[in-house]
Parts: structure tokens; C-alpha cells; sequence
């Protein structure tokens, strides 16, 4: 379990200069995984990122910098190289399109138009037609994701990715008038908007297996994604918090902690590592009890299972690679765990 630190050191003005990360990378109990297609489809998915959402100077070094590739690679450690690319190619997209929700703070009416135009790309990546870039790059590599992908993962990805898109237009809208929501229903939403649902989806992608219906639906198998999709979004927002406060964001559970149980910067970020530690109990509590479905089908979800693993352990391999975070500082915040705030933009 990741232990918990204090940190003291404050500015002038009493407001916190620093905070102390938990230990989550070298305190984790599974492997570290990396897949050996890495280097060559990183390459290939910045080429396709770049030319597909028309990058250009200084976007396009912002984007490639944060490695989507490598992310593919980390969480889908066994995918050869054609499912990890496919893999890398929406995890590149969605970090294009997280920021303009995010940070370019679009009009809401678009927001739902984007998820409209996706959804149709995704039912019909052949034959819809459009000038949305966002979509153009969901025909691009969901189409190549039908052509293996079985028929309930399939409908598993576009079902997620619509609970995304609807999670994204109301976080928008709540933003910034009710930024005291009550702590368990931004958990709720978070569960949504963090992306690991379809994510998970492209675990049976990955791994060219196709879980039945009475598999995905069971409560052992709800739990263990539940237990992996809190804990990657909760550490994802400790780590994420020092870019995100810096937009004046407060769609992060770290930053609504603070609001909602008046908490200082470091006790919330504690507070929020007690809940990733709890998540990683729970994951193994649900995995000692999974049922059996019979030979062929519990290897696909031992398969599966272990999928959920590698992305618990993924993001925690990539966030300290990638410049996304911490920027040019990633190594030393992983050896010494100490995050120094960025200065709030200009509003």
C-alpha cells in the first residue's frame, strides 16, 4: 500500500508551494509491463496523431510529448502490433479531445455535437461522412478496430465511449457554478469521465477475446473494474492535480475534497490515497472470489483480469514518462515525490 506524508513548506501567504505524492510506483505489488512494439508504434501513432488533428507548432511537440504509445504499450503489455496501434491511436485522440473539453472550455451545444458525430462514426466508420476532425479520427481507428473486434466489445466501446461523451457535457456545465458537488456523486461521475470503461473494452480488443454476456455483467467482474477504474482515476488526479489547478480547474477529486470535506492540499491528497489503497483491496477481494464459467471461458477472463491489472499498473508506468504531469521534471518527482505548484493562468 502506498504510505501517506505531510508536507509542511508554504508560501508567504499560507498557500501551499508544494505536496507530497504517494509512493504508488514502487509500493505496487504487480509487475511492470512494456510491450515490444513499443518504439515502433509509438512512432507510427505520433505520424497518425499529427497528420490526423492537423498539428502544428508548438501543439505538435506538446502532443507527441505525451506518449500515448508508451500508454498503449504499458497497459496492453501482450497486444501485437496492429491492436496495441489501434490501442495508441484513441488513447492519442483522446487526450486531444480531453484537453479541448478541458482546458479550450468549448461550448457546451458543441460538446454534444462532437458526441453525436463520433457515436454515428462509430456505428458506421465506412459510410458516415464529416468535417469534424474529432470523428474523422474515430472512422480512422475504429474502423480498423471492426475488423477484428468481436461483437460485444464492440458494442461494449461504443456504449462507454457514449457514457463518456455524456459524463464530459455535464461536468462542462457544472463548471464553474456548482463546484461544491457532494463527494460521492463527483465519484460517480468520475467513474464515467475518466475514460477506463472503454478502455477496458480494448482489453478484449487487445487480446482478441470476446466475453459473454453473462461474464461482463457479473458482479465479481463489475467490482473488479469498478475497484481498477477508482484506482486509475484517483491516482490520475493526484497526479494531474498541479496542471489542473494551474487552469483553475476543479473537476478533480483532490481539489473537491478540499471544498467539500475543507481539507488543506496535502490532507485531501492523503485522504484521496486511502481511497486508491482501498480500491486495491477491493480488486484483490473480488479477484479470490471470481466464479467459474468453465475451461475455455475463465481462461479469456483470467485474460481479462489480468488486463485490469496491467491497467492499474500502466498509467503508473507512464505518468512518470510522460511530460503530461510533471513536465520536464517527471524523474525527480518520482524519486523524491515532491510536486511544486505550478502559478495559476491568467483567466
Amino acid at each position: 500500500m502506498a504510505s501517506t506524508a505531510t508536507c509542511t513548506v508554504t508560501c508567504s501567504d499560507s498557500e501551499p508551494a508544494e505536496f507530497i505524492i504517494p509512493d504508488f510506483y514502487n509500493e505496487c505489488r504487480y509487475p511492470m509491463r512494456l510491450n515490444p512494439n513499443c518504439d515502433s508504434v509509438s512512432c507510427a501513432s505520433e505520424q497518425w496523431l499529427c497528420s490526423e488533428a492537423h498539428l502544428v507548432e508548438p501543439e505538435k511537440t506538446r502532443y507527441t510529448s505525451l506518449r500515448a504509445g508508451y500508454f498503449a504499450s504499458s497497459c496492453y503489455p501482450d497486444a501485437d502490433a496492429f491492436h496495441l496501434k489501434v490501442c495508441a491511436d484513441f488513447l492519442g485522440w483522446s487526450f486531444k479531445l480531453d484537453d479541448w473539453l478541458e482546458i479550450d472550455r468549448s461550448d457546451v451545444n458543441d460538446a454534444w455535437g462532437v458526441r453525436d458525430c463520433c457515436i454515428s462514426a462509430y456505428r458506421d466508420p465506412v459510410n458516415f461522412r464529416t468535417e469534424r476532425y474529432s470523428a474523422k479520427m474515430c472512422k480512422s481507428y475504429f474502423g480498423r478496430f471492426r475488423e477484428t473486434g468481436g461483437p460485444g466489445c464492440t458494442e461494449r466501446f461504443i456504449h462507454t465511449m457514449d457514457l463518456w461523451f455524456i459524463s464530459a457535457a455535464k461536468e462542462w456545465t457544472t463548471a464553474p457554478r456548482d463546484i461544491s458537488m457532494m463527494l460521492n456523486l463527483t465519484i460517480e461521475l468520475r467513474r464515467d469521465l475518466s475514460g477506463c470503461k472503454s478502455c477496458f473494452a480494448l482489453i478484449e480488443f487487445a487480446n482478441q477475446i470476446d466475453l459473454p454476456e453473462e461474464v461482463v455483467s457479473h458482479p465479481v467482474i463489475k467490482a473488479l473494474e469498478e475497484a481498477t477504474n477508482d484506482f486509475v482515476s484517483w491516482s490520475n488526479d493526484i497526479f494531474s492535480y498541479n496542471m489542473e489547478q494551474s487552469h483553475h480547474s476543479t473537476h478533480n477529486l483532490v481539489a473537491v475534497l478540499m471544498i467539500d470535506q475543507g481539507l488543506n492540499l496535502q490532507d485531501a491528497v492523503d485522504y484521496c490515497t486511502r481511497l486508491c489503497n482501498i480500491s486495491l483491496q477491493r480488486f484483490e477481494e473480488n479477484r479470490a472470489i471470481l466464479p467459474s464459467w468453465g475451461e475455455e471461458v475463465d481462461k479469456d477472463v483470467a485474460t481479462y483480469v489480468k488486463g485490469l491489472q496491467n491497467w492499474i499498473t500502466g498509467p503508473l508506468q507512464w505518468s512518470f514518462v510522460t511530460a503530461r504531469y510533471f513536465g520536464k521534471d517527471a524523474h525527480t518527482v518520482k524519486r523524491d515525490r515532491i510536486v511544486k505548484l505550478y502559478p495559476k493562468r491568467p483567466l
